[in-house]
């Protein structure tokens, strides 16, 4: 993958067509899965869809004036920075609440993107298209916030604090969840292994500690590094890492710390109830902050652990 920065004019103009052919193609997509129950909203959407077109054609337009009629195919997924969306046909029936959090996320990602890309060119032409487009691409981010009021309940959040939410969200809850996950999870097979191969106690403590410290600090690293948060709105680096880096620590640790307990049988059961409670408190965070329904998250989380736990077990005991 390439980092941003590193992009030239042209590069950035031929990712910023590819980027509003991919948006105006999920938009077509949001105003289809939306338009029997939704009616309102898949008209925006249509709107929405309409206004991505034209600016395709904005841009398409400057790069033959600059660059000839060859656009390299510059996608996405090839560039440092973007988040990872999940396509619309895997998440079918949409829902409106799901829908209008994601249309507005991917305008604060486009937003940001023609904002840094003004900044990166110097033909005059160019960047006035860019700053352009970010300017209306901020209106398309404040459209999405007043979609799907025809059947919303009173309690779903206004647009400011949605755009505080979706925030909180990425820069702290999403790396905090990954590295608990991990940590609760992934820990699991080591801690347990040890503790049923030794039935000492503190060999699983001590097992357990080295795990959870390390995965902490691996997590941390591999999160830091995954995304400098220039384009995804994702905070700084450095900050989500140490979130996620001690989530991670602090899942592996919650149930390693029964094992301080001498009595091997007591120390099992602690351990047993405490990842019992890790993987409720995940499902929560999920659903809560995820839009991941209840039952779907404690079955995908529970089903993860039961897994690794079961490894731990028989690999200790074999």
């Amino acid at each position: 993958m390439r980092d941003f920065h590193s992009l030239s004019e042209r590069e950035i103009l031929a990712l910023a067509v590819s980027l509003e052919e991919e948006d105006e193609r999920i938009y077509a997509d949001f105003a289809e899965g939306l338009r029997d129950d939704f009616p309102d909203s898949a008209a925006v959407f249509d709107g929405m869809r309409a206004e991505e077109s034209v600016h395709r054609r904005r841009l398409m337009d400057l790069y033959r004036s600059r660059f000839g009629d060859h656009v390299p195919l510059i996608r996405r997924t090839d560039v440092k920075g973007f988040v990872r969306r999940t396509p619309v046909w895997l998440a079918r029936p949409l829902g409106i609440v799901s829908v209008r959090n994601q249309a507005s996320a991917m305008e604060v990602e486009s937003r940001r993107f023609y904002e840094k890309a003004a900044l990166r060119t110097r033909d005059a032409s160019t960047r006035q298209l860019l700053d352009d487009l970010a300017l209306e691409e901020r209106s398309h981010e404040e459209r999405a916030h007043q979609l799907g009021h025809e059947k919303l309940r009173p309690e779903v959040p206004g647009a400011g604090e949605d755009a505080e939410r979706r925030l909180f969200v990425l820069q702290i809850v999403q790396p905090g969840l990954a590295g608990l996950m991990d940590g609760s999870v992934s820990t699991l097979a080591p801690v347990f292994a040890a503790a049923f191969a030794t039935h000492k106690t503190r060999d699983a403590f001590v097992v357990g500690l080295a795990a959870s410290i390390g995965a902490g600090i691996s997590m941390g690293f591999a999160e830091a590094l995954s995304d400098d948060g220039t384009l995804t709105g994702r905070g700084h680096p450095w900050t989500r890492g140490l979130v996620c880096g001690s989530m991670t620590a602090l899942g592996g640790i919650g149930h390693t710390l029964p094992f301080l307990i001498p009595t091997f049988t007591a120390a099992m059961w602690a351990a047993i109830a405490v990842v019992i409670l890790e993987l409720a408190a995940i499902t929560w965070v999920r659903h809560r902050f995820m839009d991941t329904p209840p039952l779907s998250a404690a079955l995908q989380v529970g089903l993860g652990g039961a897994l690794v736990f079961l490894t731990g077990v028989l690999i200790g005991s074999s």
